[in-house]
């Protein structure tokens, strides 16, 4: 057990392998007696441990006892099912939904339509990352707390590079000198020399919105300002899609695998596994994937060795939200478990155990959650880092629009097409 054991004061309870020490709410605080519905994806963790802290709510607090609706692993149909669900209205009406585990991208979308309630403005944030809090507010107002986050990482070869690169120019300059070695086929572990130099999730969903963004980041640009500004036909922004476009292009060396405008998240795990790459761009999910390979080259013969690092640019800001349903019937009690979810010792059991990344920066202090986790360290410098997605209730729309005028800038060379801004500003604003 870390040493978060000593922060949180409650009562004790068993669950999985420890004894674990978790706060207990007043019965007669206020909360209104029955059930809540938590309506989440998939748990992608370890161990269930979602789960496994529903019980310890339930097991202190029998007059509220909740469950997990879990729905649709696309990102996408997730959305859909939670946007039917909250406009179907209350449990008698067919929603019957107390909390919604939103991807950070929804946040505006559900509060400006009513679907979330605004917690009060004396609710307590101390001790959440800054990042993932953000994603939380809209127009002013805190809307959910910040239930787990994410940032892309940079995986390496560590028997083929022994500097990570800083910046993109620094990647493509060692996917060179690696790609123009001698080949040779060892008897067993992955090639010598990779197919190319890096591959990231390039295929049309929301993990092209992901990496397109990464890319004109890194090069300096951006696609929305702080004023709600389409600035995509900056010359930095235009860097970024060139260089995606210019890597893509079949030659010697291949800096972008061709193969990754069709990879999703575990396809690109399975093709750096596989030893085709020097480089990949991926969710701290991957590494658990790839098992737990010393850098130094300790482990199997035939695993891959990596490292980890920033990537050569600011990070998109991942994760989820718990906010409460505009439609319950327990809203006390919804924030009351929200509370007990997105907590210290809740937060570092969902990171120790589940491998979700905490929201809380006190986790990542943790002696047991370093030790499970090498790459702690560099994850918090990346969640510190990295970027919010453009902010609009229109958000999904906006993706899509994005990702069109992508794929047009890659398949031309990285140049925008002529209309790329205003179609990208009518989908901000919720028009085709």
């Amino acid at each position: 057990m870390g040493v978060l054991a000593g922060f949180v004061a409650g009562v004790v309870v068993t669950a999985l392998a420890g004894v674990y020490v978790v706060p207990r709410l007043d019965r007669d605080g206020g909360l209104e007696r029955g059930d809540l519905v938590i309506l989440s994806g998939r748990d992608d963790g370890q161990g269930n441990q979602r789960q496994a802290l529903v019980d310890q709510w339930n097991a202190l607090h029998p007059d509220n006892p909740a469950r997990i609706e879990e729905i649709a692993a696309d990102a996408d149909a997730q959305h859909s099912e939670m946007v039917a669900r909250a406009q179907s209205g209350g449990a008698d009406q067919g929603g019957g939904v107390d909390i919604f585990n939103l991807d950070v991208t929804w946040t505006a979308e559900f509060a400006s339509s009513g679907y979330i309630r605004a917690l009060p403005g004396d609710q307590d944030v101390a001790g959440f990352l800054t990042a993932p809090l953000a994603t939380c507010r809209y127009k002013g107002k805190l809307w959910g707390l910040p239930f787990n986050t994410d940032a892309g990482l940079l995986y390496y070869r560590s028997d083929l590079v022994t500097t990570a690169p800083a910046n993109w120019s620094q990647l493509v300059n060692t996917v060179q000198d690696v790609l123009a070695r001698p080949a040779t086929a060892p008897a067993t572990g992955p090639a010598t020399v990779p197919a190319a130099g890096w591959a990231g999730q390039l295929r049309d969903y929301e993990g092209l919105t992901v990496n397109a963004l990464e890319a004109i980041w890194a090069a300096g640009g951006d696609v929305v300002d702080g004023h709600g500004e389409v600035v995509i036909d900056s010359p930095e922004a235009q860097t970024g899609l060139t260089r995606l476009a210019t890597g893509l292009r079949p030659g010697a060396p291949q800096v972008v695998l061709p193969d990754s405008v069709r990879f999703d998240e575990s396809a690109t795990t399975q093709a750096f596994a596989a030893g085709r790459l020097v480089f990949m761009r991926n969710w701290p999910v991957a590494h658990r994937a790839l098992g737990p390979v010393d850098p130094a080259g300790a482990d199997a013969a035939d695993a891959v060795r990596f490292g980890v690092a920033n990537l050569p640019g600011p990070s998109a800001l991942g994760g989820q939200n718990l906010a409460v349903a505009g439609q319950s019937k327990r809203p006390a009690a919804a924030r009351a478990l929200i509370e007990f979810l997105t907590g210290e010792r809740s937060q570092q059991l969902l990171f120790e155990r589940g491998g979700f990344a905490a929201t809380r920066e006190i986790v990542y202090r943790d002696a047991a959650v370093v030790k499970l986790y090498r790459y702690a360290p560099t994850l918090l410098d990346a969640i510190r880092s990295a970027h919010s997605r453009p902010v609009t209730a229109h958000y999904a729309q906006f993706s899509e629009t994005f990702r069109q005028v992508v794929r047009e800038a890659l398949a031309d060379g990285g140049r925008l097409p002529a209309d790329a801004k205003p179609r990208l500003q009518r989908a901000l604003q919720g028009y085709k």
